[in-house]
């Protein structure tokens, strides 16, 4: 991302720092003893996940835990932790805060990206970034079975070559993203699709699965990928920033409460990308509530009993 974008994000920031510092969120308050704010996205992913966050603490531990719901943004989500108005946010993703509350440049590599996203936050925030959950929902481009057959699609690569035969639908912010928006990746695959089509993202999968355009941008954790059967392509250019989700607790409830610390490292590494995915359908494509399909996913698991 260029130094300009990286002063509007800080900026941004700033403004939000000011308006809300000093300040609880509304409807939110000081916790009760014994009680644990996990705050959440609107997104259905972090409604889910949430549940499971809150779910594991109070069956290891003796604590309440209190859901502070959709969160409007990333920045209110950020600023809801700095203000203390919550102590732990369930979903953070390496490449939204290492170039939105850090102002970084954005970093290609997973492991690299995870370990700043670490320091940056335990030295600014006093703040403690756990290992991921083990899926990214990062831009994904995704074709019908067909079409991979056909054009013999399996990395985005391979669409260079047939570009001129592609239509492709878009999510609508995207086209305008600096660093990883259209303009960056049609530079650095050498793409440019026949048509293109800006659109609402929920629309994108639908018109893809009716065979009105050949391509489509989606997220990687989307339920529709395997109910539809797409195909997704590698990014073998690792073009997009790695978007690996964790969650994030505030040094001080840690302190508070170290048995939290042992409860949220059992999650590492156990939601795959896949997993995400059947999950995040649960909700949208079956109409179960979140804390449902968290409470099934869990009692599948047995609660990640035997984990150390």
């Amino acid at each position: 991302m260029k130094k300009k974008s990286l002063l509007v994000i800080a900026a941004i920031f700033l403004s939000f720092g000011t308006i809300l510092s000093g300040c609880a969120l509304p409807g939110l308050g000081g916790a009760s003893k014994g009680t644990v704010r996990v705050g959440s996205l609107s997104t259905t992913e972090s409604q889910i996940v949430s549940n499971i966050v809150k779910q594991m603490i109070e069956h290891d531990t003796d604590l309440k835990v209190e859901l502070v719901n959709n969160l409007g943004s990333s920045v209110v989500q950020h600023q809801a932790m700095v203000n203390g108005d919550v102590d732990i946010t369930a979903t953070r993703y390496t490449g939204t805060d290492l170039v939105g509350p850090l102002g970084e440049e954005p970093i290609k590599d997973p492991e690299k990206a995870l370990a700043a996203v670490k320091k940056g936050f335990q030295d600014k925030f006093q703040q403690t970034w756990f290992d991921s959950y083990g899926f990214a929902n990062t831009y994904a481009f995704m074709v019908r079975q067909d079409t991979a057959k056909k054009y013999k699609l399996n990395n985005i690569s391979d669409m260079r070559a047939v570009q001129d035969k592609l239509s492709a639908g878009v999510d609508n912010s995207w086209m305008e993203r600096k660093g990883d928006g259209y303009k960056a990746f049609s530079k650095e695959y050498s793409i440019n699709f026949k048509k293109i089509f800006p659109m609402q993202i929920g629309l994108i999968y639908t018109a893809l699965k009716n065979d009105q355009m050949d391509v489509a941008l989606g997220y990687s954790t989307d339920g529709r990928i395997p109910t539809y059967n797409l195909k997704v392509l590698k990014d073998d250019k690792k073009f997009f920033p790695p978007y690996d989700a964790s969650p994030l607790a505030t040094d001080k409830i840690l302190k508070e409460h170290p048995e939290i610390k042992t409860t949220l490292n059992k999650l590492v590494g156990k939601i795959s990308t896949e997993e995400m995915q059947k999950l995040n359908y649960q909700a949208d494509g079956e109409l179960k509530e979140p804390s449902i399909v968290a409470k099934e996913f869990l009692e599948k698991h047995n609660y990640f009993e035997d984990e150390k």
